[in-house]
């Protein structure tokens, strides 16, 4: 799902097929995703009645995740204050080279602000061509990067183009990282254009639903205002990934989605 601002923008075609590789990615690779449903009922009867996600309950409340990949950039600072300003919790899975180590002050904003700060790889390699040495290297080096930068190791990652198998879960389980898929994505690696962004994401949100978007593209931070509107006039809660999961919490080396 990632492509370099500097590099060539995706043809239709190429599009068309990212938009599918999700399904793609989880057919035949042994690992059996979890939806936020089933999460929250493994932690029924459970004395930790708001988990690690705070006091949301997204068993009786209309909730939906707003999460961004494959940054910061140079636009995640008005994100942030667009968030703020309208009260809004995100998910960030951060890319290592050349975003986290270049943005340093932007992550640390993230994580003060009270935003999950989580794992997306350290170079956008596609985790299934690589041997678990290779998977290990790029998920632990961006591990170390946001703990220098937060002091605190995130517990959650998103495999580049959701493609995952039975050696990256094995390695995310030893990294202490579960695996965050998604429902709904706008495809805007593939325009600029932020009202068809818009329209993309409002045409599939749903509840329990985890929106993707990429605060690295030109469309899609101008979008987001226009979605957070509309979706709160419908009714929804926007929170965090471990606050839809909650009071359950995302298991190391488990695939979570929608």
């Amino acid at each position: 799902m990632f492509r370099s601002k500097l590099g060539k923008r995706r043809g239709p075609a190429v599009a068309l097929l990212a938009a599918a590789s999700l399904v793609l990615a989880l057919s035949g690779c042994g690992v059996d995703p979890l939806t936020p449903e089933e999460a929250r009922g493994e932690a029924a009867g459970s004395d930790d009645k708001a988990g690690a996600g705070g006091t949301v309950d997204c068993a009786k409340v209309k909730c939906i995740a707003l999460t961004f990949d494959a940054g910061p950039g140079q636009d995640t600072p008005h994100l942030l204050d667009v968030l703020k300003e309208e009260q809004v919790p995100a998910t960030f899975f951060l890319l290592g080279k050349k975003h986290v180590d270049r943005y340093p002050e932007v992550v640390k904003r993230i994580a003060d602000e009270g935003h999950e700060v989580a794992n997306h790889t350290w170079t956008h390699r596609i985790l299934t061509d690589l041997e678990a040495e290779e998977v290990r290297d790029e998920l632990s080096r961006t591990q170390d990067a946001i703990e220098k930068i937060t002091g605190r190791r995130p517990t959650l990652m998103r495999p580049p183009q959701g493609r995952t198998d039975g050696t990256v879960a094995e390695v995310s389980r030893e990294l202490g990282l579960a695996q965050i898929l998604w429902s709904v994505t706008a495809k805007d690696y593939s325009t600029t254009d932020s009202t068809l962004i818009r329209q993309r994401i409002l045409d599939g949100a749903e509840g329990d639903g985890i929106i993707l978007l990429h605060d690295i593209y030109d469309g899609t931070v101008p979008a987001v205002p226009g979605i957070i509107d509309e979706l709160k006039r419908r009714g929804f809660t926007f929170v965090t990934v471990p606050q839809l999961l909650a009071p359950g919490k995302a298991e190391p080396g488990e695939v979570y989605r929608p």
